[in-house]
Order: structure tokens, then C-alpha cells, then sequence
């Protein structure tokens, strides 16, 4: 046993002032989610009139009671809709989450029709595609709860049509690869996102309220003069009886939710089953998780008070301690479930770089998942390190992440800079999961190295052409330079961007941690049996 020591002074100003910091970001992250959730529920009069239940009103009927949810990319969005950070309304649009439906671990994602009536928000089809991406990687059925007005034609890109294209694309992935695909339409389901009820195994229609078709009566008056109602073009009475379109047909979205869960209960799947807990908790208090990161990313933590707080028994077999120990490696456990850590106590030097590359291999052969506590600024820099081969010994790291057969959870604590943001499994190289704390920062430098290196190279420049330096242009220069890359390299830039799947509370790590190595190892024994055609329907 190599239990980890508490070295926190919760006396300390530091620890005070980190707390403080950390809890600021945490409330501010809160009143975002709660925003969202409120400029949803502002519909619940409009709703409840017509006989609907609210979008989130139906992904907790759907869900099993009381058991665990992992809401996914609830910033999304942010400032996109509208710059205003007092104003915007984050969310893409879209509920999504891995959660329980009939004892059945699956995906849901439901459109947040009480926001622009379930219109697809900026940052909202990246979403959707990493939701649909989860759960095709770790072999999820997907629940889908559909009523949106599509595309805001005022915000047409191409672009996005065309990428659009890959949400209809993974639908029927899902189905080919055994992944049962099951949506209730709850409302508008037309012209493309029609297909998204159509690429369907299981299709829950509701009666009076389902409008699926690929031209309203507009359109198709305009287009070819017929004149037709939307229930004769496309209502649940008319799918479920003549085009074969839906079905079942649901007297109500109660019924219709209730059907859904129907259909997961009735399925051949395996259910996981909780075993009663042999592990033991942490030693440490988790609440201190919020006093461990400052606020300036420039100054040092010592990362293994971190995994103190989120392993069993804080109990950590570290990997190769002496040699490269900026990088710390080793092995643990979350709930039972044993897990390989790979963090940093600083940069990233060709020690470290080598000792990690070797951890990778070890637990890939042993078939260990892989934990990245990203906390860095990058790889070394300078004469003695380009000497001692830190470009070879970083591509040499890069490509054992890259390679890795294990699953990969990357959680941005701290820094995460340049290509250690690369070496650390950061979201270009698709770890399985990948969450961020509310003070983490992304960027590919900071922000005044970044001013600095321009400056530089300005004034060489202009010495080369002989004209003069003037300064107030150069500082002018480097403050807009500080304030593009700062304004862009907190989780509220980063989150929006859908370039983590969410922001969490450092003390909900362990949960989340447990959550998704279970996911991870469900994943890798499922077999799903793969039909032979691209979707389940006749």
C-alpha cells in the first residue's frame, strides 16, 4: 500500500483564496445551466395548454428514477447565440445525457423544444454529432425525444447542411452496428429532420401533436399548388395507419414516454448490476478538491493531492517516481474499478515524456484504462532540451496516445498548453471522455508569451527594413493580442465550443470517474449483434 499523504494547509490564505476562486467559477457555471433550464420551463403555460410536457419534464419520465445521469456539453453555445454573456442562453439547444432507461444504460437526447420551438442553436449540431459519437463508441442504444422546428434559416450556413449530413449518417450507424435507435415524436419532425424520425428502429408517434413530413402545407402549395392540412401531410393518425412511417401511436407524450420505456424494458440487453462496494474512500476529504488549483495556472501544484481525493483509499502505486518526476504516473482504483494516471507536476521534460510512453504501453497490455489530469504547460523548451531530444521523445508520447487500445478520460484540471495539450490526450485526440474543471485553461501558449513572440518578431522585423519601432503600435498589439488568446481559453470558451463534453465540480470527479470506467468497461465486453442492413426497419 502507498497511501498518499495530505500536504493541504486549509489554514492557509492560498487554500482560502483558491476555494473562494473555485467556488465563484462553480456558481457562475450553475447560473449558466440555470438560465437555460429557465428560459425552457418559460414555456410550461404554452406546453401544458396543448397537452405537452415540457422537454425536460420528459427526459425525467423517461429516465429511470434515482439512478445516475451524466448531463453532456451544457455550456455549449454560450455567446454564440447572441454575445451578450448577461443574455445568452447556452445549451446548443439540446438535453443530452448517459443515463437509465428500463435498467438499460443508453444515450438520450432530447431537443429543448421550449427554446425557439427545439430550433437547432449555434454549436448545437456539434453537439448532437458528439453525443451521437459517445454512443457509438462505448456501444449505447439512443433515445431520442424529437420536436424541433430544424434549422434557423435566418442562421443558414452551408456548412452546416452539409455536415448536418452526418447526424442522419450516425443514426443509421447506430442501427448497423446493433445499437437500438428509439424516438418519440413529440411534435415537428419535417424536411430533413424528418430523417431524424425516419432512420428510427423503434418511432413513437403522438397523437394530434406529430408533424413529420418533407414539405409543410406552405411548401408544397407553393411547390406544386397542392393543398393539404398537416395531419393529412404528416400526423401520427395518418403514419401509424397509411405510411407505415410510425409505429406506435401514443395518446399523449405521457403514453408516448411510457411506450418508449416499454420498448428498452422488452429488449434482450444486458443490464449492469451493482455489486455491493468493497472499495474503501478516499482519505482524504473531497471538498478540499476545490482548495488544490489556484487561480493562476503559472503557479505549482503538486497533482498528487488531487488523486488523493478521487482514488480508493488514496492508495497509488506510482510509476518510475524518480526518473522524469514532473510527470507523474501510476496506478489506482475508482470504486473497485483499477485505472491508469497520467498528470503533471509541471512541463513536460524528455524524461517525462519517455516515462509516460512507456506507462501507456504497460497498460495497454494490461488492458487498463488510461487517466489524463491535464495540468501542464507544454513540452520544455530551450538548447539543453531540443539536445536531449524532447521533439523525439514527445512525438514518441503523442504517438503511444494515439495508439493506445485502452480507453482514454481526459479531465482538464489546470494548464493545458501547446502540445502538451496533445500529449496529455487532449480532445483532438478523441479520448473517450473528456471533462473540465471550472478554473481549467486550453490554449496553444499563454496569452503574453503569445504578445511577446509577436513583439519579437515585429521589431526584428523592422530592424531588418531600418524603419523605427514605435511602441505605442507594439503595445497596442501585444494587449489585443493578450486579449484574444485570454478570451478565449476558459471552459466557458472552450465548453461552448463543445471542445470538452461538460464542466464539472472537482468534488463530483470520483462520481463521474466511476460513471464512465463503467460505461468504458460495459463498452468492451458489449457484442452487439450488427444487422445486416443500415437500419432495423422493413
Amino acid at each position: 500500500m502507498a497511501v498518499i499523504e495530505s500536504t493541504i494547509s486549509p489554514g492557509s490564505d492560498a487554500y482560502k483564496n483558491n476555494r473562494d476562486g473555485m467556488l465563484a467559477l462553480i456558481a457562475r457555471m450553475r447560473a449558466l445551466e440555470e438560465r437555460t433550464r429557465a428560459a425552457s420551463a418559460a414555456a410550461r403555460d404554452r406546453f401544458h395548454k396543448r397537452g405537452q410536457l415540457l422537454p425536460r419534464e420528459r427526459v425525467a419520465l423517461v429516465l429511470d428514477p434515482g439512478a445516475p445521469f451524466i448531463e453532456i456539453s451544457t455550456l455549449a453555445g454560450y455567446r454564440f447565440d447572441v454575445p451578450d454573456p448577461d443574455k445568452s442562453v447556452p445549451g446548443g439547444g439540446l438535453i443530452a445525457g448517459i443515463g437509465f432507461v428500463a435498467g438499460i444504460r443508453c444515450m438520450v437526447s432530447a431537443n429543448d423544444a421550449g427554446i425557439d420551438a427545439g430550433a437547432l442553436q449555434p454549436y448545437g449540431l456539434d453537439k448532437t454529432l458528439r453525443v451521437q459519437e459517445l454512443a457509438l463508441e462505448n456501444k449505447l442504444p439512443y433515445v431520442q425525444l424529437v420536436e424541433s422546428a430544424g434549422a434557423n434559416l435566418l442562421r443558414y450556413r452551408v456548412e452546416d447542411f452539409v455536415r448536418g449530413g452526418n447526424i442522419f449518417r450516425n443514426l443509421a450507424r447506430l442501427s448497423a452496428a446493433g445499437l437500438p435507435v428509439v424516438t418519440v415524436t413529440h411534435g415537428s419532425s419535417t424536411a430533413g429532420g424528418a430523417y431524424q424520425t425516419g432512420l428510427s428502429d423503434y418511432i413513437i408517434m403522438v397523437r394530434g401533436r406529430t408533424r413529420a413530413f418533407l414539405a409543410g402545407p406552405p411548401l408544397l402549395k407553393a411547390a406544386t399548388g397542392e393543398i393539404a392540412t398537416e395531419e393529412e401531410l404528416g400526423g401520427a393518425e395518418m403514419h401509424t395507419s397509411i405510411s407505415g412511417l410510425g409505429d406506435y401511436l401514443a395518446e399523449d407524450d405521457r403514453d408516448a414516454l411510457r411506450i418508449a420505456r416499454d420498448i428498452m424494458a422488452n429488449l434482450e440487453w444486458d443490464r449492469p448490476v451493482r455489486g455491493e462496494a468493497s472499495h474503501r474512500p478516499p482519505r482524504h476529504d473531497p471538498e478540499e478538491l476545490l482548495s488544490i488549483m489556484p487561480m493562476d495556472h503559472k503557479r505549482p501544484v503538486d497533482m498528487r493531492q488531487v488523486i488523493a481525493r478521487i482514488i480508493d483509499d488514496s492508495d497509488f502505486v506510482e510509476f518510475g517516481a524518480n526518473y522524469g518526476p514532473a510527470t507523474v504516473c501510476g496506478q489506482a482504483r475508482v470504486e473497485g474499478q483499477a485505472i491508469g494516471i497520467i498528470t503533471n507536476n509541471g512541463p513536460l521534460d524528455p524524461d517525462g515524456a519517455n516515462k509516460a510512453t512507456h506507462f501507456i504501453q504497460v497498460c495497454c497490455q494490461s488492458r487498463m484504462p488510461l487517466l489524463y489530469l491535464n495540468n501542464t504547460t507544454g513540452y520544455m523548451v530551450g538548447k539543453a532540451y531540443e539536445e536531449a531530444g524532447m521533439i523525439k521523445h514527445g512525438s514518441k508520447m503523442i504517438q503511444a496516445v494515439t495508439s493506445a487500445t485502452v480507453p482514454q478520460i481526459t479531465i482538464y484540471c489546470g494548464a493545458s498548453f501547446g502540445a502538451g495539450n496533445y500529449g496529455m490526450c487532449g480532445r483532438g485526440f478523441h479520448p473517450r471522455f473528456c471533462f473540465s474543471w471550472p478554473n481549467a485553461k486550453t490554449a496553444v501558449m499563454g496569452g503574453e508569451q503569445a504578445a511577446e513572440t509577436m513583439a519579437i518578431v515585429t521589431e526584428a522585423a523592422a530592424t531588418r527594413r531600418g524603419k523605427p519601432i514605435e511602441k505605442e503600435k507594439l503595445d497596442a498589439m501585444k494587449a489585443q493580442i493578450i486579449g484574444v488568446f485570454d478570451g478565449q481559453m476558459d471552459v466557458f470558451s472552450t465548453s461552448a465550443r463543445v471542445l470538452d463534453d461538460g464542466v464539472i465540480d472537482p468534488r463530483d470527479t470520483r462520481a463521474i470517474l466511476s460513471e464512465v470506467l463503467a460505461i468504458c468497461r460495459e463498452a468492451e465486453t458489449r457484442v452487439p449483434q450488427r444487422m445486416q442492413f443500415s437500419v432495423a426497419r422493413p
